[in-house]
């Protein structure tokens, strides 16, 4: 196991490049009642291809700019050969000292900017803070995300050091601190400026007086706490690595590995350091005392008991498969059912399988949810108490009654719920009876509900769940019937479980 490398300069710059994942699109349909999985999204673009010049002119960029520090041994081989070759050894691909398709993909991976390799010599000790408790303070906040979401995520991007350490972070308001966070764009007083949407996320210094441990990121990034987006989060925890006076690792399972890239959905609450990551901090400030208290990074919450995982988690290609509830959440899709969901993704041809206990252990199984696209808030309904979301996080305030969308107190649970979007509009079945809330008025449009079979034809007296993906698409028992809201009338009928991908 390789530890991560100590910073040596007093004040080093590091670099954070992300690639960010793009917005999946809708998934296409074939005919006989079958919904065509997701294509495969290679991680790469470039599967099959020729080294070109303009490749070579890549690589070498890129050698020079992150492997400078490599010299050749002996007369036969050439400074590029050997820093192609410790490239490849740091990176973990086959070591061949030749530019191949492999090569040409860890060019166009996302990337810390900071080189794997270089001098030391002439460079002065091993910057790291003389002291356990460190301060912190937040100069200004994204609006990506709410004041709320942004204080989370860095708190637990400095819980994930402190756990291992003896280090206790301390977030201050008014006055200096020795890590000034800041959101900034472009050029913004360091001489390191930034370069607009999809380069540069962030960079750091090493422990220092003045600007050292600092930390910036690039506001011209979407910020998110999800799988879209730049994820603060990890982006934050990174970047503190260096503020602490780490370097890069060669373990790819290191959060301080060199490259980066988003879409898997994290928890920040349960992320944990790997082993190399813990050996190289330990290395800098020792290990943490267990019986010594540690300060909570955030107010302290309290947290209802997670219920067990469900014995029997149910089959997603069970073709009786019934569905609770679903939602589109940030371009995806969310099948919930007995305390799990499903979330499917054009960005990955897997469907994944995540218990509520863990994204939203207060939620437990729903009985309706649905997305205001466009504002990035998801709605959760479970009996007569509903949650807002923004992403993986619930927003304050929650859960609330469902009276506040007007509903009356003799509705007990909404059946199912979806969104259409062209109108802004809510659509709760209750029964074999509808409600329609205006998301622009924040207002029922009646009092009274109306009849399912009278405003939609065809697709039964009651509903299971229901969802937007271009079409309208409610759910009964294992089938669900594909609504042109328009034409109102059903295109087709389906069978619940084709949305899984099951082969």
């Amino acid at each position: 196991m390789f530890l991560s490398w100590l910073l040596v300069q007093s004040v080093l710059l590091y670099i954070y490049m992300v690639e960010l994942v793009p917005l999946p699109e809708e998934p296409t349909y074939l005919t006989h009642g079958e919904v065509q999985a997701a294509p495969e999204i290679s991680e790469f673009t470039m599967e099959m291809i020729e080294i070109t010049e303009n490749d070579q002119l890549k690589v070498q960029e890129y050698l020079n700019q992150y492997y400078s520090g490599v010299t050749a041994i002996g007369r036969k081989a050439s400074p590029t050969e050997e820093k192609i070759k410790a490239m490849q050894r740091f990176l973990g691909l086959e070591v061949t000292g030749k530019i191949d398709v492999n090569t040409m993909k860890v060019i166009q991976k996302p990337r810390c900017g900071v080189p794997d390799v270089q001098k030391f010599s002439h460079f002065a000790g091993n910057p790291k803070w003389q002291k356990t408790t460190i301060t912190y303070r937040i100069l200004n906040y994204t609006p990506d995300i709410t004041k709320s979401e942004v204080d989370y995520a860095i708190a637990q991007a400095f819980r994930v050091w402190s756990d291992v350490t003896p280090l206790n972070f301390q977030k201050l308001n008014s006055v200096d601190a020795d890590i000034l966070i800041s959101f900034n764009t472009k050029a913004h007083g360091d001489f390191n400026s930034f370069d607009g949407p999809n380069g540069v996320l962030a960079h750091a210094y090493a422990p220092a007086e003045g600007i050292g441990g600092d930390a910036h990121f690039d506001e011209d990034e979407q910020w998110t706490l999800g799988p879209q987006g730049a994820n603060i989060f990890l982006v934050a925890a990174h970047e503190f690595g260096h503020s602490l006076g780490l370097s890069h690792s060669n373990d790819p399972n290191a959060l301080m590995f060199p490259t980066a890239s988003f879409g898997m959905m994290i928890n920040p609450a349960q992320y944990k350091l790997s082993a190399d990551d813990i050996a190289g901090i330990q290395t800098l400030y020792g290990r943490r005392n267990s019986i010594e208290p540690k300060p909570n990074p955030m107010p302290p919450v309290i947290t209802p008991k997670p219920a067990p995982p469900p014995k029997n988690q149910p089959n997603k290609c069970d073709p009786n498969l019934q569905f609770d509830a679903v939602t589109s959440m940030r371009g995806d899709l969310l099948f919930f059912k007995d305390g799990v969901f499903w979330r499917k993704s054009a960005r990955f041809p897997e469907v994944e399988t995540i218990s509520m206990n863990i994204i939203w252990p207060s939620v437990g199984r729903v009985d309706a949810a649905y997305e205001v696209v466009g504002r990035d808030i998801v709605y959760l309904f479970k009996g007569r108490q509903h949650w807002a979301t923004r992403g993986w996080t619930i927003l304050p305030g929650y859960p609330k009654d469902i009276s506040s969308f007007g509903f009356p107190y003799d509705v007990k649970k909404i059946d199912a719920a979806t969104f259409i979007r062209e109108e802004m509009k809510a659509i709760f079945f209750v029964g074999d009876r509808y409600y329609s809330y205006n998301h622009r008025t924040n207002a029922m449009d009646s009092r009274k509900p109306r009849k399912i079979k009278s405003d939609f034809p065809g697709i039964g007296k009651k509903v299971d769940a229901a969802f937007q993906n271009g079409y309208l698409y409610f759910s009964a028992g294992a089938k669900q019937a594909e609504y042109d809201y328009r034409g109102k009338k059903v295109v087709r009928y389906l069978q619940n479980y084709r949305w899984m991908s099951c082969k």
